[in-house]
């Protein structure tokens, strides 16, 4: 049966290999027609041949495509008011730490990647399941303790930065980022 491709429609295949950088693709891409997320090129690759699209093993992705739609997304983003003050809150991606206001506190990659899914929506509900998902990158849940293991040492990182915000807890749903009372 062949596969009908409509003519108006686009496939963008966003290739990070760490899930926050999938999660944080996801969030930026996700007004795209059809978004693929894989870790590597040779996932991106073998999804092509099983659509039966020819990739050549040297084929490159076009690099200079990503930024332009990637930083489109993040200024629409952007656009949509973060309360405050969860909004002075700033996580650097590329080194790993949070910072409030002038100090800064550096985290494991799991303290990292579960904040980051925290501070990409902040005031949502993230669930048990969605987040183990988006940091430990699969779905056993188990009794949950690994959970609120990095919960107990982000809280107190953030009390120790100053910082008038911090994880709620939405009991036997999930936790969010939310000023403090």
């Amino acid at each position: 049966m062949p596969i009908e491709r409509p003519s108006d429609a686009s496939l963008v295949i966003g290739v990070a290999a760490s899930t926050a950088e999938r999660v944080h693709l996801a969030r930026l891409l996700g007004g795209a027609d059809a978004l693929l997320l894989v870790s590597n090129a040779d996932q991106a690759r073998a999804f092509l041949e099983l659509t039966g699209v020819t990739v050549a093993p040297t084929a490159a992705v076009d690099v200079p495509a990503v930024p332009t739609v990637a930083a489109a997304a993040e200024r629409r983003m952007q656009a949509v008011r973060e309360p405050e003050p969860v909004a002075e809150l700033r996580l650097d991606v590329d080194r790993r730490v949070v910072r409030w206001k002038d100090r800064e506190m550096p985290l494991t990659r799991l303290e990292h990647d579960f904040l980051h899914c925290l501070v990409a929506e902040p005031g949502r509900v993230w669930t048990y399941q969605r987040l183990h998902h988006a940091v430990w990158g699969n779905e056993h849940l188990g009794h949950g303790s690994h959970i609120h293991s990095v919960v107990k040492r982000l809280r107190q990182k953030l009390a120790n930065l100053g910082a008038t915000v911090t994880i709620h807890a939405v009991r036997g749903v999930g936790f969010h980022l939310l000023p403090t009372t």
